[in-house]
């Protein structure tokens, strides 16, 4: 993941914790006919960043108006179901206007049960993004878009003791800047992954993990790489009051280019939720692990935990808190970034169609590379309604 793309998804988390239950609001669809629903959400945010480009100095500060439409289209059979959702998110910089911008998502799902030995999940989307958090920025904002394509195939009933499961996906990234601005960054990349589950307790399963990833960039032949992973592990639902998935074990990298040195190191990643009381809600995440590389890296060690809580102080009200640490290494280069990012926010159910959020979230970077700290502040007023 690019800095840039790091940073761009730092700045789109204030979302969730502007509105820690933004999608509490029960939608209702539109049956169009027999198991086919169209579905229609609005989200409409006022926010003020007052660094929005993430930038050390000559910071710019801005009132922001977020419009974000979702529609959803869904198809359920028997052993089926299918869903098609595109969201447009319009961001108008009031302080910048030149800074105006859409971006698209697209995506699909299929589930598929042929039996109840056999599943198969499907998935595909399209992701069109400007980003103002850019190094670029001097020049222009990074514009890009991501195409994947991608499924798990599962063999083993759910009651079974064991199951495993095959999973593939390939993503394209293109940047569409002029003058080939960021064509270095440009790749294509194939997963392949496959886990196996085996039941030690009535609602825990022992796992294995196996992963390899092939990185083949489109004009950067030095970034080229294979990555594989190896992990072992345990998943758990509702035991003592906690669901979660836990998987530790080594990863390595190596590059196609024999000037580039082999990277390893141990690898993680642990998501667990707590609910002591069926209003409060602690969750844990971390992950350590290689991101691709960017400024002359040639890859990055990253690792990143995010602690939240989550509580429904009355029925409609709901606060969130969540605090992020994440260690970004560079490897072949002296670069290292220790990024920490607060948020909070309160969320009214306003009515069973409408939700009302206020947020704030601090993020600062520090970092021991000339230009890269920086300090950021967002506040924002958010509505999220449907039919």
């Amino acid at each position: 993941m690019s800095n840039k793309l790091h940073r761009s998804l730092l700045a789109a988390a204030v979302s969730g914790v502007v509105c820690a239950n933004a999608w509490a609001l029960d939608p209702q669809g539109i049956k169009l006919s027999d198991g086919v629903i169209f579905t229609p959400t609005l989200k409409v945010a006022e926010s003020y960043d007052d660094n929005f480009r993430a930038v050390e100095n000559d910071e710019e500060s801005s009132w922001i108006t977020t419009i974000a439409p979702t529609f959803t289209l869904g198809a359920e059979g028997r052993k089926s179901a299918y869903q098609v959702s595109y969201t447009a998110v319009s961001d108008t910089f009031h302080s910048s206007h030149k800074d105006n911008n859409t971006d698209h998502h697209l995506t699909g799902d299929v589930g598929v049960e042929f039996d109840a030995r056999n599943r198969l999940k499907l998935n595909a989307g399209y992701h069109d993004v400007e980003d103002t958090a850019s190094l670029d920025q001097q020049v222009e904002n990074d514009m890009y878009n991501t195409k994947n394509v991608g499924g798990v195939y599962t063999y083993g009933a759910e009651t079974a003791r064991a199951q495993i499961d095959f999973g593939a996906n390939y993503e394209e990234l293109r940047y569409t800047n002029s003058d080939h601005l960021n064509a270095d960054k440009e790749r294509d990349s194939t997963a392949l992954r496959s886990t196996f589950y085996y039941r030690v307790a009535p609602k825990t399963k022992a796992l294995l993990e196996a992963r390899y990833t092939d990185y083949n960039y489109v004009s950067n032949d030095l970034r080229n790489s294979e990555n594989t992973g190896l992990l072992a592990g345990v998943t758990w639902e509702a035991t003592a009051k906690t669901t979660g998935t836990a998987k530790f074990g080594r990863e390595k990298k190596d590059f196609d280019d024999s000037s580039v040195g082999e990277k390893s190191g141990g690898m993680w990643e642990v998501g667990a939720t707590w609910e002591p009381r069926t209003y409060s809600r602690f969750g844990l995440n971390t992950r350590r692990g290689f991101d691709e590389g960017e400024d002359n890296a040639s890859t990055i060690e990253s690792q990143t935990t995010t602690l939240s809580w989550e509580h429904d102080w009355a029925e409609r009200l709901t606060s969130n808190v969540s605090y992020t640490r994440s260690d970004r290494d560079y490897q072949d280069i002296e670069r290292e970034d220790k990024i920490d990012t607060f948020g909070v926010g309160l969320t009214y159910a306003m009515r069973r169609w409408l939700d009302v959020g206020i947020g704030y979230k601090y993020s600062e970077n520090d970092s021991d590379a000339v230009n890269e700290s920086y300090e950021r502040n967002i506040y924002a007023l958010t509505f999220n309604a449907s039919l």
